[in-house]
């Protein structure tokens, strides 16, 4: 283990043995988490998913971070992406369940609060497969262009405040990797079962599942681009 490694573990262990052996902290997040989402979903993806991305760094080249990586810059994407992601959540828990009553199933949305069930289950998975296969794509997507723009701009925070250019970037996209990797393996095999265990859990720890899963969100895309480049 080198020696960043293991100032990197201290600092994953400062950042959540806290919540695991103080109960007072842990509640405090869950009555924080209820009463400001939207600020936690930020903070909670600037931090994990960006560490997801240091950890596929890591994995690539050996280090952390570097120049022109962009650490904060990313942080401040991821941020707003968590924003958009808390939304999806919201939005994917109360329409599919909605969608299977269309179907004629009834109690899907109250199952999710009942014991485990065939009918919870299935409505856990329904969430899953609409949220991973509706939004996921687009956050991905969008992901990929802001982490272009951020190295083709030196990984500033001036950099990122440029306008993105869309269409450039969209066109040189390694679409390949984005379709064969990041949709085709990821979603179905990691995301939607994923996802599902997530929509299953109490409401208490889902949004720590959920924390967690940011962390493996990042190495993911991160992964992607060691892919585009072997390519």
């Amino acid at each position: 283990m080198k020696k960043n490694d293991f100032y990197f573990l201290i600092f994953i262990l400062v950042l959540f043995c806290p919540f695991f052996i103080s109960p007072e902290i842990y509640s405090g997040y869950k009555t924080t988490n209820a009463a400001h989402p939207f600020l936690i979903g930020f903070l909670k993806f600037a931090i994990l998913a960006t560490m997801g991305e240091s950890i596929g760094l890591r994995l690539r080249e050996g280090v952390y971070n570097k120049k022109g990586f962009g650490l904060l810059p990313r942080a401040i994407v991821w941020g707003f992406l968590g924003i958009t992601i808390v939304m999806a959540f919201k939005i994917f828990s109360a329409g599919a369940p909605a969608f299977l009553k269309a179907l004629g199933i009834e109690g899907a949305a109250e199952s999710l609060g009942g014991p485990i069930s065939g009918l919870r289950i299935l409505t856990a998975f329904t969430i899953s497969v609409t949220l991973n296969l509706i939004y996921a794509p687009v956050m991905m997507t969008l992901h990929k262009i802001t982490d272009t723009h951020i190295i083709k701009n030196g990984g500033t925070v001036a950099g990122l405040l440029k306008p993105i250019k869309m269409g450039d970037i969209i066109a040189k996209l390694d679409w390949k990797v984005q379709w064969n990797f990041i949709f085709k393996k990821t979603i179905p095999f990691f995301w939607i079962p994923a996802h599902t265990i997530t929509f299953l859990l109490p409401v208490e720890f889902q949004v720590l599942f959920a924390a967690l899963l940011g962390i493996a969100l990042g190495v993911i895309l991160s992964l992607g681009v060691l892919m585009s480049k072997k390519g």
